[in-house]
């Protein structure tokens, strides 16, 4: 019987095998783990670009506002000895260019909770030091159950609006907690999606169900190369991309490069202004 059985089972996976719609899913499948691939890079680089943005803007905005009220002031230095109208209106635009000082809701409108400023509002309020943002770098071990639950709970998998609604709440938890480094939820999302429902079983006919599934998977994967090729050709992105296993030290080479721009505007400042 045993003998006979195996028989029996490998005809039919060689007649499965034969199905004119069995290529059509094995290209289905294929296409459905390049795209995951593809968007668990991009939501990864968009983290690491965004994160990259803030301290890029903590660390290096006040050196740019310096560096424009410099220029603004040794312009209208200028115009003030030459007293030539073209001298004034490159003043004026110089001027112009200086960004007003925000108001203190605009300045703290990410600083303040429940009980009114943070303690880093505080801290710049009353001239104390004021604690950087936290470079979120997700562990290896977040990025891994990260990939594990987009690979399973990703909406481009589900078979109606129903289940793909259910997909998309989900996901957007995980990429919120994924952007925290948060390993610890993403555990308890493991577990809330292990425990969920099962996908529903498709309506449409499997041609129908394959042919669509692809059309769909074609058009998003276009769509995620655009998003990717704006946050590359990004100017954060660009300079993420340039040291992406040391950002921070980026960072500091721009720093020292601007502190020695704001040294020379200084001193040529002290020379008009004698």
């Amino acid at each position: 019987m045993s003998g006979a059985g195996s028989v029996h089972g490998a005809a039919s996976d060689a007649a499965d095998a034969l199905r004119p719609e069995a290529r059509l899913e094995k290209a289905v499948r294929a296409a459905e783990q390049a795209l995951i691939e593809f968007e668990i890079a991009l939501e990864t680089f968009r983290i690491e670009v965004e994160n990259f943005s803030r301290l890029h803007h903590q660390r290096l905005g006040p050196m740019y506002a310096r560096l424009d009220e410099l220029d603004a002031m040794i312009a209208e230095a200028r115009a003030a000895r030459s007293g030539d109208p073209e001298d004034a209106r490159k003043a004026r635009e110089a001027r112009a260019l200086v960004q007003p000082m925000p108001g203190v809701e605009e300045l703290f409108h990410d600083w303040l909770d429940s009980e009114g400023l943070s303690p880093e509002a505080a801290a710049m309020l009353t001239d104390q030091p004021v604690r950087p943002p936290a470079r979120v770098r997700p562990s290896d071990e977040a990025r891994k159950l990260y990939r594990d639950l987009v690979r399973k709970a990703h909406p481009d998998l589900a078979q109606d609006e129903t289940e793909r609604a259910r997909r998309e709440e989900f996901i957007t938890r995980v990429n919120a907690a994924y952007a925290r480094g948060d390993e610890p939820l993403l555990r308890e999302l493991a577990g809330e999606w292990a425990a969920g429902p099962a996908p529903r079983a498709p309506r449409l006919s499997e041609s129908e169900e394959l042919y669509a599934r692809l059309e769909w998977l074609s058009q998003r994967k276009e769509m995620l190369t655009l998003v990717a090729q704006e946050l590359e050709q990004s100017a954060i992105g660009a300079m993420l991309r340039m040291a992406p296993d040391d950002p921070d030290r980026l960072l500091e080479e721009i720093a020292e490069q601007l502190l020695a721009e704001v040294a020379g505007r200084e001193t040529e400042l002290s020379r008009l202004v004698q």
